[in-house]
């Protein structure tokens, strides 16, 4: 983040409260990335850069963010999730 202008820093904060805040989050922010064992990903949008985090749900309610990166493709990297996907491995056999 440190990388990022403060307007990109204030809209992805402003994203990450509203999942925290929000009963119901669109998926424009918040969605469940298909075939990939429950990861999430966070969208923000902020003008011509798209922004990912993932991560995963743990007991139902706590998002532990993984990874981050800015998105070029159309499709999340393959990369990413497995690097998603090992981090919510360790976490899990960390608890």
């Amino acid at each position: 983040m440190d990388s990022l202008s403060n307007k990109e820093v204030m809209k992805i904060t402003w994203v990450l409260q509203l999942i925290e805040e929000s009963d119901s989050i669109s998926t424009k922010f918040y969605k469940k990335l298909v075939n990939t064992d429950d990861i999430i990903e966070v969208r923000v949008q902020y003008s011509n850069n798209n922004f990912r985090f993932l991560g995963f749900e743990n007991k139902g309610c706590l998002v532990i963010l993984t990874n981050a990166f800015r998105k070029k493709d159309q499709k999340t990297s393959k990369k990413e999730i497995a690097l998603a996907h090992k981090r919510k491995k360790e976490y899990l056999e960390d608890e």
